[in-house]
């Protein structure tokens, strides 16, 4: 049985690799050929506690995220993109009030 293949798989908007950037990989634990630069920033960093990343706090209160993989993994794009439009569907709601 053949698995269902989201419309942005395998689109070059989806993926990005910088293998040239002087801090590449900026994190362990995602192989070379997944490690997708399109998100260096973080989208999710906003949604605090909520992102579902593995971050910690440190003892001063910032958000530490060396740990985090989702925005660095090719298989996330999807998981970020509806995340983020649940988050902006939300606050256009919210404005409305």
């Amino acid at each position: 049985m053949e698995t269902k293949r989201e419309d942005w798989e395998g689109k070059q908007y989806a993926f990005f690799c910088h293998k040239d950037c002087e801090y590449f990989p900026c994190h362990k634990g995602v192989p070379e050929e997944d490690f997708n630069c399109l998100f260096c920033y973080c989208p999710l960093y906003f949604l605090g506690e909520k992102c579902g990343g593995r971050f910690v706090y440190t003892k001063k209160g910032v958000k530490n995220c060396v740990n985090c993989t989702v925005p660095h993994e090719r298989k996330n794009f999807g998981r970020i993109m509806a995340i983020l439009k649940a988050n902006l569907d939300k606050a256009g709601k919210d404005a409305q009030k």
